[in-house]
């Protein structure tokens, strides 16, 4: 296993939201308090970005063109070449949040979840899903940092990430109708104590997790039925924010990480707060990341 820098120092603040791209050999991510969209091409090794005026959630491109984007409180489309930014939606009308982290299921059910402009353990936040008619619903609320979905490859079981208290959920999943029930907690950060918070997921074809540990400088994966740990990977990070799977075989894992609000002692201690990194020889893969359909 090897563990390189791939863009160093390249977030300003919290790098989030990675997500490959298969059709272009491209990989997604973002600055979410920066509020930069980027973009990095496998083949050219091109790094491009757009600034942005507004909280950045995540990016994923959309089947007929262009990229949605957690944009503030909406859900909206950008269009890259333009840099136009066009609303689909917009969430928590009565609340101040931002769209935070959000990933698609592999039929036409995209789900996302928002927090705390104020981030705090009561939880102003929600989980939400938007289908590809427009309709929105509500599925939980009460979240302090909505983080992480992932799907299993069988589409029947779905996993969420509350950070602030530090829950892994595990649900059954519908993907006809795309609903859950049968919510529990899978894995407690607070109850393992060493980790961190738990923030950005993907998963793997074995169908295990791979889970960003914030102020815990790792990526560990997880059983998600029994909650043991069977792999960790420790980054010259602490803030490790969000994974993904790409690369042409998928066998790639690309990581991001944050430097927002790191005491002056922890940037001296870890210089490369803030860069993108990339694992390779892990000997897994991960699954094909879903686009939107609508």
């Amino acid at each position: 296993m090897s563990v390189e820098v791939l863009l160093e120092n390249i977030f300003t603040d919290i790098g989030e939201g990675p997500h490959w791209d298969e059709a272009t050999q491209t990989l997604y991510f973002v600055d979410n308090i920066g509020q930069r969209v980027f973009s990095w091409n496998y083949k050219t090794k091109e790094v491009q970005k757009i600034q942005l005026d507004k909280y950045i959630g995540f990016i994923i491109p959309r089947a007929n063109g262009g990229h949605v984007i957690g944009y503030g409180k909406t859900i909206s489309t950008l269009d890259w070449d333009t840099k136009n930014v066009s609303l689909i939606t917009e969430v928590d009308t009565n609340v101040v949040t931002n769209v935070n982290d959000a990933k698609c299921d592999t039929r036409d059910v995209y789900g996302f979840g928002t927090l705390g402009v104020e981030i705090s353990a009561d939880g102003k936040g929600s989980l939400y899903c938007l289908y590809t008619d427009g309709t929105v619903k509500k599925h939980m609320e009460k979240i302090a940092i909505s983080n992480g979905l992932a799907w299993t490859s069988d589409n029947k079981r779905m996993y969420y990430i509350d950070s602030i208290p530090g829950k892994v959920y595990g649900m059954d999943y519908d993907i006809e109708t795309g609903t859950f029930n049968n919510e529990q907690v899978i894995i407690d950060f607070k109850a393992i104590g060493t980790l961190g918070f738990p923030d950005g997921m993907t998963i793997d074809t074995e169908d295990k997790l791979w889970i960003a540990c914030f102020n815990g400088g790792k990526v560990v994966r997880f059983d998600p039925d029994t909650g043991k740990q069977l792999q960790s990977i420790d980054f010259p990070a602490k803030r490790i924010s969000s994974c993904c799977f790409g690369g042409p075989n998928y066998d790639e894992l690309f990581v991001t990480c944050g430097r927002t609000a790191a005491p002056e002692e922890e940037l001296k201690e870890f210089p490369l707060s803030g860069s993108l990194f990339r694992v390779t020889g892990l000997g897994v893969k991960g699954l094909k990341p879903s686009v939107y359909e609508g």
